[in-house]
């Protein structure tokens, strides 16, 4: 079975080169590199993978993002993030994308971080339809999602990836993400990273709590619009799970039909961002 990892973070351990961020987030181990990320996945079986930039590294500095993707374009799908404030940000996007082969944008509210619904968010995405690059939303806000929705509205044939839907994790507020998620589904371009159980999960592997909301938002997405990611490296963000634990609740775990493993673990991934998979 094809199985593509759609959400991993990548941390060089050259900081001359690649310097990181004031007060960055660590990661115990120090294994966060593109080798390690590949160490790993083959290690899994998984045959490649969406590197996504490491804000809490680098904040909007993507220069080791960019050469990951450039270096290893038959394995890596590349993941930016910029800044929607900064006017730069859709000229930087062009680059990425024609330049380093990055084929998708990680995408935060602007105003600070206050909304979706604004002008740089906008130019942002319709750069990404000018060069056929795709979207990742980094929706994990309640208040933020009639934005993004009308985001979606705007961009109806613009592909966008559902960052983590929502944090959804156990306490007062899983009704209400939940709820949120699954209402989303009506937008047929929205895929949902079904990649939450690894970050949410408070009872440990495998991740029971969170079980009938990963089975209930695919059947409302439909597997052919899910996908999943490792949240690699795990040691920083799935401290309860490692990297083979969170494949294995989907891939014997979960009580998917064949078919729907399949499109979650990896055909859904090929065909919309590794079509010369073979």
């Amino acid at each position: 079975m094809l199985i593509i990892d759609c959400h991993a973070h990548v941390t060089s351990p050259d900081e001359k080169r690649y310097p990181l961020k004031e007060n960055p987030r660590a990661i115990p181990g120090g294994k966060g590199a593109a080798q390690d990320l590949r160490e790993m996945s083959l290690a899994n079986g998984v045959r490649a993978v969406r590197a996504v930039h490491t804000v809490s590294s680098y904040d909007y500095d993507n220069r080791y993002l960019c050469a990951v993707a450039r270096e290893n374009p038959d394995w890596i799908a590349g993941v930016c993030t910029l800044e929607p404030d900064d006017p730069q940000s859709p000229e930087l996007l062009t680059r990425f994308v024609r330049e380093d082969g990055v084929r998708t944008l990680r995408s935060t509210p602007g105003n600070q971080r206050a909304t979706f619904d604004h002008d740089g968010v906008r130019k942002l995405w319709r750069t990404c339809v000018e060069v056929g690059a795709t979207v990742d939303v980094f929706l994990m806000q309640p208040g933020h999602v009639e934005g993004v929705e009308k985001l979606l509205r705007e961009f109806p044939d613009l592909i966008v990836g559902f960052c983590h839907c929502m944090d959804l994790k156990p306490g007062p507020f899983y009704d209400q993400v939940l709820g949120a998620v699954l209402r989303l589904s009506k937008y047929d371009n929205l895929y949902a990273k079904v990649d939450f159980i690894s970050t949410g999960s408070e009872s440990g592997f495998p991740g029971e709590d969170l079980h009938a909301a990963a089975l209930e938002i695919i059947a409302a997405y439909g597997p052919e619009r899910c996908v999943w990611g490792s949240n690699f490296p795990n040691s920083l963000w799935t401290p309860g799970f490692t990297y083979a634990q969170h494949l294995q609740i989907f891939t014997e775990i979960l009580p998917l039909s064949s078919a729907a493993r399949a499109q979650v673990l990896g055909e859904t991934a090929r065909r919309l961002w590794f079509p010369n998979l073979c």
